[in-house]
């Protein structure tokens, strides 16, 4: 049996089965929706930098 990453896999979602996706941001020590942002703020956000942690566990 051949082991398949979950990296590997294509998924194919129709528009009735897609839903509205939250993102969470931390502000000084708590984490709140980017979306009740002001426009100001959620420009800010936009220009961040992410990274991933070589320590992450996404390779399940």
């Amino acid at each position: 049996m051949k082991k398949t990453k979950i990296s590997e896999i294509e998924w194919k979602l129709t528009d009735e089965e897609r839903t509205k996706c939250l993102v969470y941001t931390r502000v000084m020590g708590y984490h709140r929706p980017v979306e009740s942002f002001n426009t100001g703020k959620k420009g800010e956000h936009m220009q961040r930098k992410h990274f991933t942690s070589c320590n992450d566990k996404t390779d399940l």
